[in-house]
């Protein structure tokens, strides 16, 4: 999501937040299966996490496509 500015729903949630909260409802595991990332299935943390989704544009894209549809799924519960 390199959209910047007020009307992307992410602005102003930091990376860290999102994959924080993806490991709290969820697990490193699914995180994992879910997207196809390796490093959240082999000795995952949150800053080896940050650090090579902030290098790979398109794992961060699919991890923040997941918050997006976990946020959107808890607003129509």
């Amino acid at each position: 999501m390199n959209a910047a500015g007020p009307n992307n729903p992410l602005h102003g949630i930091k990376l860290e937040t999102i994959l924080t909260t993806l490991v709290e409802r969820g697990s490193w595991a699914e995180l994992g299966e879910y997207t196809g990332i390796r490093c959240f299935l082999m000795n995952p943390s949150i800053k080896s996490g940050l650090k090579f989704l902030r290098t790979a544009p398109w794992a961060r894209a699919k991890v923040e496509r997941l918050y997006l549809e976990m946020i959107c799924r808890d607003a129509n519960e």
